[in-house]
């Protein structure tokens, strides 16, 4: 949106807040601690509610260090009045710790005399600190010039387009402290406050719906659908939320089932175990009990078996006899074909020799005769 435009639509929620809604009372002078503390009761909250709850604050508890270490169980049910306890109260006792951490102390009054950015900066640093409480502190305690806007006042900003869905998000609206001037601040905040928070304490409140579509025209209808949409993102992130609870409960009870299981899976081993154990055990008792019997008919065989095994121990030695006989038989047969060639070679050199004899001698008898 351009500055110009949103500047007018500044102004005339302005002028509209002032038509239908009266100033509420002055903030009494205050510390700049319980500036801050009261800010904290503020938020989203109506003003009577915030001034009792500070002064219920101080009534139960003896300081401001016993709230910070008080549990917030306890502190909402002191803070049982306001709109949304538990959120107040995890707030004011954030805030108490931060600012113990920081200056460790409770006495703030000293930074109104430093310079205002170095005691912003500070605050800032603080991570619970929230815009409507930073820019409330600044307003009333250092005295600067910042307009607080909640989430209450914020639904008002959303709706008649003065803010976008990004800036409500942030808490902050570009140009608001330059459309309101500082001498209008604080009333500028205060009408918006009242109408914000009556808006979201009861979303037909005739009085703020008159108001936003004073200012622009079809804003309580933006309204109403900005409500449903967020109804149903609220819807969506609560059933993401079972769903989760669901899958995370399943898990938890697969795990648990998961040692059952092996147990029963052994118990069912075991049973199956059990009779082949008892099976093999029964085999080897009866190999147990035919081993005597195996022995004694080993024992009676053995008895049987000497006057056997002497039979062949004899057939034995007698082939080995008669395989010694064959043997020498062999020998002598091999000896006697050697003499017998032995012989007939001599013979048949000796008929040579004696042939020859015979031819030379009868040749030499052919030569001595004499013819007639």
């Amino acid at each position: 949106m351009a500055a110009s435009n949103r500047a007018k639509l500044i102004t005339k929620l302005h002028s509209e807040l002032k038509k239908k809604y009266t100033l509420p009372p002055s903030q009494p002078s205050r510390p700049l601690l319980e500036h801050l503390l009261y800010a904290c009761l503020l938020q989203d909250a109506p003003y009577d509610l915030a001034d009792e709850a500070l002064a219920k604050c101080e009534q139960e508890f003896f300081d401001w260090n016993e709230i910070r270490v008080t549990t917030v169980t306890e502190l909402t049910q002191v803070l049982s009045a306001m709109p949304e306890p538990a959120k107040t109260a995890r707030r004011l006792k954030e805030i108490l710790q931060a600012v113990f951490e920081e200056f460790y102390a409770f006495d703030l009054d000293h930074l109104k005399k430093e310079n205002l950015g170095k005691a912003v900066a500070k605050f800032e640093a603080m991570s619970p600190m929230t815009p409507f409480v930073l820019s409330y502190t600044i307003q009333h305690g250092l005295g600067g010039h910042s307009i607080p806007v909640d989430y209450a006042a914020m639904v008002i900003m959303l709706s008649t387009g003065i803010a976008t869905q990004g800036e409500a998000a942030d808490g902050k609206v570009p140009g608001l402290e330059r459309a309101v001037p500082k001498s209008k601040a604080i009333e500028f905040s205060g009408l918006l406050h009242e109408a914000g928070v009556a808006l979201m304490l009861d979303h037909k409140d005739k009085k703020a719906r008159a108001l936003m579509d004073a200012v622009a025209k079809g804003s309580s209808e933006r309204y109403d659908e900005w409500e449903a949409s967020k109804k149903a993102a609220i819807r969506r992130v609560k059933k993401r939320i079972r769903e989760e609870k669901a899958e995370a409960e399943e898990a938890e009870a697969v795990e648990a089932e998961a040692p059952k299981k092996a147990s029963t899976k052994s118990a069912k081993s075991s049973s199956k175990t059990a009779p082949s154990k008892a099976a093999a055990k029964g085999k080897s008792a009866t190999k147990e009990s035919d081993k005597p019997a195996a022995k004694a008919e080993s024992s009676e065989s053995e008895q049987k078996s000497p006057a056997k095994k002497a039979a062949p121990k004899k057939a034995t030695k007698s082939s080995g006899s008669k395989s010694s006989t064959k043997k020498a038989s062999s020998k002598s047969a091999d000896k006697k074909t050697t003499k017998k060639t032995t012989k007939k070679s001599a013979g048949s050199t000796s008929k040579s020799k004696s042939a020859k004899t015979t031819k030379k001698s009868t040749n030499r008898k052919l030569s001595k005769r004499k013819p007639r």
